[in-house]
């Protein structure tokens, strides 16, 4: 899988990530997908990691990556002819706001290669289009240029169909999902299920699904040995009690609906905790105590919002993006959470994880590494305030190269450029008025 965007959230010119494997790939790590016309194997990597600096841009990547399903999923089953376009161009630079942005994305899907992609404004669909390789050959599906589009030979007739409920600020894949269209099904329900994204202001959405999962007998166990298994002090769980508080019923109901793309985005009434679904037992003194969310860390909270949804991506052979991955888990966690997709025995169904972090333990000084050489990307904000990101591939590192150190001194970028005068000033400005001072560096 790649994706391609341009003029979205922090990159103003072309953005590109690749999980497809490379002659530095570590051993055992890639997965082999077989395609329709191909007589070799593609090699397709089950992770990435995305490092850098504050505000250099990681989390924008998964944003523009997220920003893309919701045009696909919500731009023709919310609004209508007049509304706008959600789309984030960039915006220090002024010409860009008005500049189009376009996404791309090169898939499998079920052995046949797919290749799909838009551009929009604020309020048009300019171009879109969609080709798939059955037989290793791309055949043509549609293109789209403004109104006009152009349907390939197998496509035309359920084509014309979605072309009369179209409209000029709609996807044509967001109206072919719509209508069930059995020629863009797979395409469309490939967005439904993947490039899910994993931040704060979802965390009580996916509690919610991981609530669901506890309440299902045939998941129960799996996600109580995950919450289990972080050495949090979880010993159960209890879901509230669905049958006679339809309340509660109705806030699950509304958060699936919401994390399958099947309703609205979040706002203040989906801000769920962990306590509007679950409440988790701690082993005590005597016997097992509930605890009230306010009494839960906030690594447990975390946690409790990952499971579910990697569950499921794994389950699903998805794509899950998990933003901060770090973020209140130890180290430790985050690396057992990157095994689960790296192990094709907890990831037979070639899962994806693309994921930024700040915790650099997860390079590695040496070949056993949580992540191999081709499976870590920077991002780096330039002067101008436009993020680039690029491959630790381009540096060419050897195999068994100290990545985690060679990274915080600085050698592939990536690292904030910090000033410890700059620190002491601000606190004493006088300090510029004392030339005997030596400003220490920590």
């Amino acid at each position: 899988m790649s994706f391609r965007a341009g003029n979205i959230r922090s990159y103003r010119d072309d953005v590109e990530i690749s999980l497809l494997a490379t002659r530095l790939a570590q051993q055992g790590v890639p997965r082999e997908m077989h395609v329709q016309g191909l007589a070799s194997p593609i090699s397709v990597l089950p992770a990435a990691g995305v490092f850098g600096a504050n505000a250099s841009g990681k989390s924008r990547l998964l944003h523009a990556m997220a920003d893309m399903r919701n045009l696909v999923l919500r731009s023709f089953r919310h609004g209508d002819a007049t509304s706008r376009i959600l789309r984030r161009p960039f915006l220090l630079d002024p010409a860009s706001r008005e500049a189009p942005s376009e996404f791309h994305v090169d898939l499998i899907l079920n052995g046949t290669r797919w290749q799909y992609g838009f551009e929009v404004d604020d309020y048009r669909v300019l171009g879109e289009y969609a080709y798939s390789s059955p037989r290793g050959r791309r055949s043509l599906v549609f293109e789209r240029e403004l109104e006009d589009i152009r349907f390939g030979p197998a496509f035309r007739t359920s084509g014309r169909a979605l072309e009369r409920i179209s409209r000029h600020n709609s996807l044509l894949l967001s109206v072919a999902g719509l209508a069930d269209d059995e020629n863009l099904g797979a395409l469309f329900i490939w967005f439904v299920k993947n490039m899910r994204h994993a931040e704060i202001s979802s965390r009580g959405i996916r509690a919610a699904l991981t609530a669901n999962m506890i309440n299902d007998s045939r998941q129960r166990d799996r996600v109580l040995g995950l919450l289990r298994a972080a050495e949090l002090g979880i010993t159960d769980a209890e879901v509230t009690n669905l049958d006679i508080d339809p309340e509660a019923q109705e806030h699950l109901n509304q958060a699936l609906r919401i994390l399958h793309g099947t309703d609205g985005e979040p706002d203040e009434d989906t801000d769920y905790l962990v306590g509007d679904f679950v409440r988790l037992a701690h082993h005590g003194t005597q016997s097992d105590i509930l605890f009230d969310p306010d009494d839960e860390s906030a690594g447990t909270m975390v946690w409790v919002g990952l499971v579910g949804p990697v569950i499921e991506t794994l389950d699903e052979g998805a794509l899950l993006l998990a933003d901060e991955l770090d973020a209140s888990l130890h180290p430790h966690l985050v690396q057992r959470l990157v095994a689960l997709f790296q192990d094709p025995y907890t990831n037979p169904n070639s899962a994806q994880l693309v994921f930024n972090a700040h915790d650099v333990s997860v390079l590695g000084d040496s070949e056993r590494r949580s992540l191999g050489r081709d499976q870590i990307w920077f991002t780096e904000k330039d002067q101008d305030g436009t993020t680039r990101l690029y491959p630790l591939s381009d540096f060419r590192p050897r195999r068994d190269e100290a990545l985690e150190r060679r990274y915080l001194q600085g050698r592939f970028g990536g690292v904030p450029m910090l000033n410890t005068g700059e620190f002491l000033r601000a606190i004493h400005p006088d300090l510029d008025s004392d030339p005997d001072r030596e400003l220490a560096e920590p």
